[in-house]
């Protein structure tokens, strides 16, 4: 089984002769080919963008349509996590359009905060990664930034049943030309490391939740994922400090999040 998802330094549809990402009608028609629609159900497209329209979010929900730069790799690599996870791309959207519209100050008339709850999901939007069919006990390992035991000792395991999907369309963009100390924010989730479809729909659901604002995103080093880079084949790889930190001493009964 592969481990992670592609290889998103390179999305799957670039442009070799240009060195520029597909423009907008290519996501688009991929979108429309596969009846895929906003957080407000509207048939999903990607436009350019428009300075006269209120809310990015509130675009998406009330057109479907998601404004995307032609040429510009971020949005490009959004455009690709939107036809990965459609149902949790279309349901972050309908979290934040509530949101907005929950607020007294959208009410009155003015700009929202943006609040604990947007903050949280444009965290993940831009650096989530989704990790798939990792045992609890290697989860914990990782968790506890106990590296070698995950990345060494089981690696072939990890390689032979988790999948670290990335999420995160800042994440993407930046594995372009991945650098030491790149980072993401990882998300266990309980779906089968086989089945993308599966994934993206218990990531939805995991949004969704009222947990989400106080779940866990686990601290990992992209570059020390399996597969995604020669250098990690060697373990020496994750002795470097600068990558893999140790956790932090801390007090008994601090939460994981401090480590």
């Amino acid at each position: 089984m592969s481990n992670w998802s592609g290889n998103p330094s390179r999305p799957r549809a670039a442009s070799s002769a240009s060195g520029l990402p597909p423009d907008r009608a290519h996501y688009t028609r991929l979108a429309r080919e596969r009846g895929l629609a906003g957080g407000g159900g509207k048939p999903l497209s990607f436009v350019a963008p428009d300075p006269g329209f209120p809310d990015y979010e509130l675009r998406i929900f009330e057109r479907g349509e998601v404004p995307t730069r032609d040429g510009d790799w971020h949005d490009a690599c959004n455009a690709e996590a939107w036809l990965a996870f459609p149902l949790a791309k279309a349901a972050a959207n309908r979290l934040h359009v509530a949101a907005i519209r929950e607020s007294q100050a959208w009410r009155d008339g003015g700009k929202p905060r943006r609040g604990a709850l947007r903050d949280r999901l444009t965290q993940f939007d831009e650096c989530g990664v989704v990790v798939a069919g990792m045992r609890m006990e290697l989860w914990a390992a990782l968790c506890a930034h106990r590296w070698r035991e995950v990345f060494v000792d089981h690696r072939a395991e990890v390689v032979a049943t988790t999948r670290f999907l990335i999420f995160g369309h800042g994440s993407r963009d930046a594995l372009r030309a991945p650098f030491v100390g790149l980072c993401g924010k990882a998300l266990r989730l309980e779906a089968p490391a086989d089945e993308p479809a599966a994934i993206d729909a218990e990531l939805a659901r995991r949004l969704a939740g009222a947990d989400f604002c106080t779940s866990y995103l686990q601290p990992l080093p992209l570059l020390g994922i399996p597969g995604l880079c020669t250098e990690n084949e060697d373990p020496a790889y994750y002795d470097d400090i600068r990558q893999f930190r140790p956790p932090r001493t801390m007090r008994a009964g601090s939460p994981p999040g401090s480590r």
